[in-house]
This record gives C-alpha cells, structure tokens and sequence, in this order.
C-alpha cells in the first residue's frame, strides 16, 4: 500500500450543509426523482433486497424496478408494492446466471438512473460474470455493488478490460473490513489497521468511490480523495444493516447525487437514522427495516440542522 496520505475530510452536518442533494421541482414527476434498479436477493436471503429497495425509496427515488430469483419473485412483489418486479432464473447457488443479462436490455429503451447489483445475492463466480456482462448494456447508469456483487473487482486488471470500467467512475463499492480483506487479498486485522490506506488505494485501482465501512467509515475516490465518519453506534452492527446502506445511496444516485455526494450523504443519514432509533428505542436491538424507516426524518434533519 502507498504511504503518501493526503488530508482526510472529516464528515458533519456543515459538510453536508454546504453540499445539498439535488431537489426535483414541485412540478416534477417519479421519473424527475429517478429510476433506481435493485438486483438481489436469493432463495435463502429474500430479505436483503427488500430491506435495500425500501430504503432507495425512502431516500427519495421516485420509481423502482427489483430483479430477483424467481422462487422468491412473488414474496418479493408483495411486500414492494411500489415496485415492478423480475423474476430470473437462478442457479444452483443461489446466484444469476450470466446469460440472464440479456433480460435487460429491454430496459434500456427506459431511463435508469442506478443500479444497485448484490444484497442477498450468493454464487460469487456467476454474479461477477453477470455484473461484467450488464455494465455495458447501462453506460450511463451510476453502480452500486454489495456483497457478492463486489468480486467482480478481484484482479482489478481484467475486471477493468472486461467491464470497460475507464473515465470518470460511476462506481460505488460498499466493503466492510472482511469483504475488503478477500477482495484485496490482504489480511483482515491489516485493513482496520490502515482503513484509510486500503480505501485509497482500492478507489484508485478500481476507479471507484468505496466506502469501507466500520465503526469509523472511510470513503474514498479515484481521485485520492479521502471522508470520514466516525459514528460508533454499535446498533448499527446488525443483519440487514449494509443491505439498506446500500439501497440509500442508490436511491440517492438515482435521485441525481454523483457517486462522492451518494455514498457520503448516504454514511451520514444511515449513521442520523441509527442514533434516531438509539435515541428512542435504546442502542441495541433496533431493526434493519426500522433504519430504512427513519430516513425521511434524517434527511429532514439535516435539511433543518443548524
């Protein structure tokens, strides 16, 4: 890892202050706040999309379409009303097969925004071919990539061939420290002991904003810009949690914020609706679902924050 360590920007209220979210117009429509596209979920984690996809409408994106296995395809469309849903084949793993991208492409004749590829999602292998195959079909679409969806940047040399993953980045990873440790191939305990070093150099070399996230969170871009954000809310440390992290920033994404703007508002309002529910309800215990809940009040919040 490089050593040079330029200044870390840490993130507060005045930041955020000083660097609003796009608004749509009082005379927009669902499509002027965004179309956000979530692919996710499995036959054992059903849940995981459905936490990320209410928590991108809770940020704010005005229409939604979730691709999904098909075994789990209708339990999804009941609990998201809001949302069209796909069902896809699935492999034994529980992953996508690849050959499903071509599901997609009818989708281009519509705008999406962002998309959000992994929660819930198994079978690394046929995920990372699948998401290599689908960046292209969506070039102008901003990607956020979680959980097993983040192996496609494992040897970051022929991810960037494959997925043409060159000029300004659209790209947002999501690792925690053990999902940061596989991808780089490094040692766990070695990323929380220079979370920042690990960041920079990932964003660099995968030419993508990640937000290695942890009790402090660093987010970093390709550019070598370095955030910080230092919450300690351990309630926050619970199943589903990432998966609606996720789902914000892409919501956020979709919204009209770049990459940067996404993934730090999306830190501060997950890291604001956690302290919400700590404050009422106590520190432990609260729920994934219940955080996707408290957005809208977060970002009313910091709207209001002096």
């Amino acid at each position: 890892m490089s050593t040079n360590m330029p200044v870390i920007e840490v993130l507060d209220t005045r930041l955020l202050r000083a660097w609003p979210l796009p608004m749509p117009s009082a005379e927009g429509d669902k499509e002027d706040r965004g179309h956000v596209m979530i692919i996710g979920g499995s036959r054992e984690m059903p849940g995981a999309v459905i936490l990320a996809a209410t928590a991108a409408l809770r940020a704010g994106a005005g229409k939604l379409t979730v691709a999904t296995g098909q075994s789990v395809a209708q339990l999804v469309a009941s609990a998201l009303p809001e949302s069209r849903v796909i069902g896809l084949p699935e492999t034994e793993g529980g992953g996508i097969p690849p050959y499903c991208v071509e599901s997609f492409r009818s989708l281009t004749k519509r705008k999406v925004d962002a998309i959000l590829i992994g929660p819930g999602m198994q079978d690394e292998a046929s995920i990372s071919t699948f998401v290599r195959a689908l960046l292209p079909i969506f070039p102008d679409a901003k990607i956020v990539l979680d959980a097993c969806a983040m192996g496609v940047v494992r040897g970051s040399q022929a991810y960037q061939e494959d997925a043409e993953n060159t000029g300004p980045t659209r790209l947002i990873l999501t690792p925690h420290a053990g999902e940061m440790a596989r991808l780089l191939g490094d040692d766990k305990e070695d990323i929380r002991a220079d979370p920042h070093t690990a960041a920079r150099d990932a964003a660099r070399n995968w030419n993508a904003v990640v937000a290695l996230k942890g009790a402090v969170t660093c987010i970093a871009s390709p550019d070598g810009q370095l955030w910080q954000h230092d919450d300690g809310n351990i309630g926050l440390a619970s199943s589903g949690s990432g998966d609606v992290l996720a789902g914000v920033i892409a919501g956020l994404a979709a919204r009209g914020a770049s990459v940067e703007q996404a993934t730090a508002w999306g830190v501060m309002l997950h890291a604001r609706a956690g302290r919400q529910l700590a404050e009422r309800i106590g520190p432990l215990g609260f729920l994934a679902r219940e955080i996707a809940d408290e957005i809208p009040a977060a970002l009313r919040w910091f709207e209001t924050a002096e």
